[in-house]
């Protein structure tokens, strides 16, 4: 089952919760005065939190099993990277242009921790695909040594070493 140990351990669950906490955060901000670092601080967070949601629902729900056609592992790892790339960027820009309230600070921080649980998730991801690819690739091997059997046993196919 792709991510679902990561997802039923309370992971995705804790980004979910951080994105959220800082996307509410940002969202208290009444006034600035370049908008432009709230407001993509704003958008990444609220997209990270819409996101990993709706993964969180498809894992927790195992409505992935119903969809094999989607390589799961490559989605998750897509997601948990870049996430903690654009949290990070998001995170910086907001401190950099922080005006010392108290909504824009919890919000930098939230952003950071959301940063690091996402980081601490992509390597989880990365390991996971990993597995994927050596257990693809062993099944590629034992189903066409299994079809090159297929072949021998077909009497109208001759062999010429014989």
């Amino acid at each position: 089952m792709p991510g679902w140990f990561q997802y039923s351990s309370g992971g995705a669950f804790t980004i979910f919760v951080l994105a959220l906490i800082a996307f509410i955060c940002i969202e208290t901000i009444m006034e600035c005065s370049p908008c432009e670092g709230l407001y993509f601080f704003e958008f990444v967070s609220c997209s990270a939190f819409v996101v990993t949601g709706v993964l969180l629902i498809l894992f927790s729900l195992n409505l992935h099993v119903r969809i094999p056609q989607i390589n799961w592992n490559l989605t998750d790892l897509v997601n948990t990277g870049l996430s903690t790339f654009f949290f990070f960027i998001a995170s910086i820009v907001l401190a950099a242009l922080n005006h010392k309230t108290g909504a824009e600070i919890a919000a930098v921080i939230f952003g950071f921790l959301a940063t690091a649980a996402y980081a601490v998730s992509t390597f989880l991801a990365v390991q996971k695909w990993r597995v994927s690819l050596r257990q693809q690739s062993t099944n590629d091997y034992i189903r066409a040594r299994t079809e090159s059997r297929d072949v021998d046993s077909r009497p109208e196919i001759q062999r010429l070493d014989t």
